[in-house]
């Protein structure tokens, strides 16, 4: 196949395969020569031109998730039918049913092995998410009255640290068992804020992801 002449075609077309290639058979299981398999005739030289490794083309692809991620949370932020708690609960229930979560968990990528990828999650929690979208609603429901803190910014942070990294059983390869330990202890810390808006339906959505993570890792 010639060189494809438009490089954001060839990238998305790379970052295309590797996501199904991710979600089939797992990061791990993935070689840089399956992904070249599956791209129709596309050089090892051109993957080599737009990214160094596997995992960058890994970072790559959870970047994508995360714009898409942060298109819904941008939709729930700027709603004004509900509360600032509403919000929160409207964006924790949304978030844990998305079913490309049932890919994410599927793929089971190793954090232990990839600091960038675990950066990047972190870099997005507090940089992105964080400032532009839940401390906003934080704040809504400060002026509501439905959520009580004096620190907004703070508990934005914490909130969402509690939420995609030390419940993710990805990164601390947790049980079912323990992930239903920090889901509750996540449940009280939210109640103390008079957050009480995590419900059995999520505890459920959690442990299925955990058990679809220990299938697949």
């Amino acid at each position: 196949m010639s060189r494809n002449k438009h490089p954001e075609e060839t990238v998305n077309l790379i970052l295309d395969v590797a996501f199904r290639l991710f979600m089939e058979k797992g990061f791990e299981y993935t070689s840089i020569q399956d992904i070249i398999n599956n791209l129709g005739g596309l050089s090892k030289g051109a993957i080599y031109h737009h990214f160094k490794s596997k995992e960058d083309i890994l970072v790559a692809v959870t970047e994508r998730m995360t714009a898409e991620s942060n298109q819904m949370l941008a939709a729930i932020r700027d709603r004004t039918d509900l509360s600032g708690k509403e919000k929160l609960k409207t964006i924790f229930k949304e978030s844990i049913q998305r079913p490309v979560q049932n890919d994410i968990f599927t793929a089971a990528p190793n954090f232990h092995n990839n600091p960038k990828l675990l950066f990047s999650l972190l870099h997005d929690t507090i940089e992105e998410a964080a400032p532009n979208y839940i401390a906003p609603i934080i704040r809504q429901g400060i002026s509501d009255g439905s959520i009580q803190t004096d620190h907004p910014e703070q508990l934005a942070e914490l909130i969402l640290l509690a939420a995609n990294v030390w419940m993710n059983p990805m990164i601390f390869d947790s049980s079912e068992e323990e992930s239903y330990r920090k889901f509750i202890v996540f449940s009280h810390m939210l109640q103390g804020f008079g957050l009480d808006i995590v419900d059995k339906e999520m505890l459920d959505r959690l442990q299925e992801l955990t058990s679809i993570y220990q299938k697949n890792k």
